[in-house]
């Protein structure tokens, strides 16, 4: 017999080591709650800075879709870039998923480059 614990049973299966492994379902309810409890607090407590914004012509505009709209701009630029060069034919397999990661590569980039 190990010390301090429980003899182990001669048949141990998956049922039997589930059911000893499961806390009571009021346990796991507060838990979850304390969790909860814990954590929304700090997600509205996110919420309170200031956005980055632009003034557009009286308009206010999220920095992101200045962003967007400034990789998909960039992105065009290196389209008509390959298709001058003759690359887009060559080595650029699947066009449907190129240009979306440049794209995204682009505005992912300036938005770390100017807003972090």
């Amino acid at each position: 017999m190990r010390k301090g614990r429980e003899p182990m049973p001669a048949k141990c299966n998956r049922r039997t080591l589930t059911r000893r492994l499961q806390m009571p379902r009021c346990q796991s309810i507060q838990r979850v709650a304390m969790a909860g409890a814990l954590f929304v607090p700090q997600l509205l407590a996110a919420g309170c800075s200031r956005a980055p914004t632009f003034n557009i012509l009286g308009s206010f505009f999220p920095a992101w879709i200045l962003c967007g709209v400034i990789g998909i701009l960039l992105a065009v630029v290196v389209r008509l870039f390959f298709v001058r060069i003759k690359l887009e034919d060559q080595l650029l397999a699947p066009l449907i998923l190129v240009y979306p990661c440049l794209t995204a590569f682009f505005t992912f980039t300036l938005w770390l480059v100017f807003f972090s």
